[in-house]
């Protein structure tokens, strides 16, 4: 009894082994072959002919060798398929029945390499695009910053000679202004109360040198907030409104206001129009420019830009949608 129940476990296992792991040793060369050495030798370098000609080659030969060992090592285990007439079915169709299993684990592999090599070149791509909008936006940024010292000197070179201790105070107001831009400025966001920070204490130098005649008006929340922004986005709207929005000679009126709803920062600025002559270089005309660029490389479809001319006003409207 002991010998039978042997004998028949181990005709179990030679089946278990011709049926199941004789095949899957197959498959698993197939796939490895492939996934390590023929795809991206081959058929990534467009040598798809050969690349096929050589899988060919090799399942043809799995087929005949697992024949081979079928009928060397497992022949009385081996029970060809009939049909209802007990007659098996011809040569071709299992041969084409077997080669369509072979190539399971060949298209398998190259399902796999394909998706990684997409998504190895996605992410090249993604950090190719991200370093070129970060060489761009801290171009924009650098290109501010003599925009912004230029604006500001012409400014207390004005003071100089008729006010000279308004020029001090301006040159030391303006000490402080550069220390933010220089050292606190290059980072993607900051507080926007250290950005509110930084406008008052611009407006306030930018009065010194206006005339009783100049109304100026800004109203900026007070209230501590969690929001954060990209920095130096509303400077380049004040530097224009003082540029545009002022006459030596006549009554002017600038208002200035900054409000907030949830994440969203609304900032509306409404100056008289003075337009300056064609032989005026003073601030050079890239202020409102570069902000569109670096509106559109920071928030894509989450901000509104709009400036309007109306009855000799110029407003402008810029919302954010922060997140």
């Amino acid at each position: 009894m002991p010998y039978i129940l042997s004998y028949g476990q181990e005709q179990n296992i030679n089946r278990i082994i011709a049926h199941f792991w004789v095949p899957l040793l197959f498959y698993a060369i197939i796939f490895y072959i492939n996934y390590f050495f023929l795809i991206d030798r081959f058929l990534f370098r467009k040598s798809t002919l050969l690349f096929v000609l050589i899988n060919t080659l090799m399942i043809a030969t799995f087929i005949a060798l697992k024949e081979q060992i079928e009928s060397y090592f497992f022949l009385n285990l081996i029970k060809k398929p009939t049909d209802s007439n007990g007659n098996a079915p011809p040569l071709k169709m299992i041969i084409y029945a077997q080669m369509l299993s072979y190539l399971a684990p060949l298209l398998f592999s190259i399902a796999i390499k394909t998706t990684k090599r997409w998504v190895k070149a996605e992410a090249e791509r993604k950090e190719a695009t991200n370093f070129r909008l970060q060489s761009e936006l801290q171009h924009l940024h650098y290109q501010l910053q003599p925009h912004f010292f230029f604006n500001s000197l012409n400014n207390i070179y004005a003071l100089v000679d008729v006010l000279p201790n308004q020029a001090k105070t301006s040159i030391h107001s303006l000490g402080k202004l550069m220390r933010y831009m220089l050292y606190e400025t290059n980072v993607e966001l900051v507080e926007l109360s250290k950005e509110i920070d930084f406008l008052e204490k611009y407006i306030e130098l930018m009065k010194l040198r206006v005339s009783d005649n100049i109304t100026i008006n800004y109203y900026f929340p007070s209230e501590k907030t969690n929001i954060k922004i990209a920095p130096l986005l509303f400077i380049s709207l004040i530097e224009n409104a003082f540029k545009h929005g002022i006459s030596a000679n006549e009554k002017s009126e600038i208002t200035m206001k900054m409000s907030l709803d949830a994440k969203t920062v609304i900032f509306k600025i409404e100056n008289d129009n003075f337009p300056k002559k064609m032989n005026d270089k003073s601030g050079s005309g890239i202020g409102l420019q570069n902000l569109e660029k670096r509106l559109q490389l920071l928030y894509p479809n989450q901000y509104t830009f709009e400036t309007i001319l109306k009855n000799n006003r110029f407003s402008v409207f810029l919302k954010i949608e922060t997140t």
